[in-house]
């Protein structure tokens, strides 16, 4: 599985700490509610809504690195929305890498 890293952000930040600092805290707490979400949704059976807490995350799997992360959300983002969970397991298994990648800061 992929790992997340912070280069596109060190790409941005062309050595700023501090400002590196503030977009991880920025993700972090994002991240953190948008999984909340996304959660609540699922269990609520509420798809669409799912659907789109999915494509919020899916800005910070790229955020992340996640290149293949990405395609993942982007293709469980559609199928959501036609009721089709085949792709939930992968996604929650993303969800959790970036978990415990973020818990380190």
């Amino acid at each position: 599985m992929e790992r997340p890293n912070l280069k596109y952000i060190n790409s941005l930040s062309q050595g700023d700490k501090e400002f590196e600092i503030k977009i991880i805290t920025i993700i972090k707490k994002e991240f953190q509610k948008d999984k909340e979400i996304y959660f609540n949704n699922i269990a609520n059976k509420n798809y669409v809504l799912a659907a789109e807490n999915v494509h919020k995350l899916r800005n910070k799997i790229s955020i992340l690195g996640l290149e293949k992360g990405y395609k993942l959300a982007e293709k469980f983002e559609t199928d959501l929305r036609n009721n089709n969970l085949f792709l939930r397991e992968d996604f929650q298994k993303i969800i959790q890498v970036m978990s415990n990648y973020l818990n380190k800061f």
